[in-house]
């Protein structure tokens, strides 16, 4: 009799647990898997960074001769560009890039060469065009470093 009880008890036990595990799945929507994603997924889409590429004035130039459809963008002062700069060059003074960049690059996968005096303001410059969203930027350093012709 002492047996029986037992197993009874077990089996009621048994019965229980699959009857609250079955409760709670009803009430509970399935996930879809096209709802989830990895956790690596995830991981990627959170590190994953647009970054602009840093080239010399050779590479630069090389793109100049031999590429069409790109802008030089000088990001110095109106008096610095006046002194001479790269043929070709708009000017978008450093801290007038937010106000100004999307109303004149509206292209924003064009491939955008960027240039100031030393190399300081084109690196901040390429950093505020890419949190503009632009996607295609590549800074040269300054005019100082431009061993190739210049207008004034």
């Amino acid at each position: 009799m002492k047996k029986l009880a037992i197993l009874f008890g077990v089996i009621l036990l048994i019965c229980s647990a699959t009857a609250c595990r079955a409760a709670e799945t009803e009430t509970e929507p399935p996930i879809q898997e096209t709802e989830k994603e990895s956790p690596i997924q995830e991981t990627e889409a959170e590190t994953k960074q647009v970054i602009y590429e840093n080239i010399t004035a050779a590479e630069a130039k090389e793109i100049m001769d031999t590429e069409t459809g790109y802008v030089i963008l000088d990001v110095r002062t109106e008096e610095e560009f006046a002194e001479g700069h790269i043929e070709g060059a708009i000017l978008i003074p450093n801290d007038e890039i937010a106000e100004k960049a999307e109303g004149i690059l509206t292209d924003k996968d064009q491939k955008i060469l960027v240039y100031c005096r030393s190399g300081r303001r084109s690196k901040l410059a390429a950093e505020a065009l890419l949190a503009l969203g632009y996607t295609n930027v590549w800074e040269f350093g300054g005019i100082i470093d431009w061993p190739y012709e210049i207008v004034k």
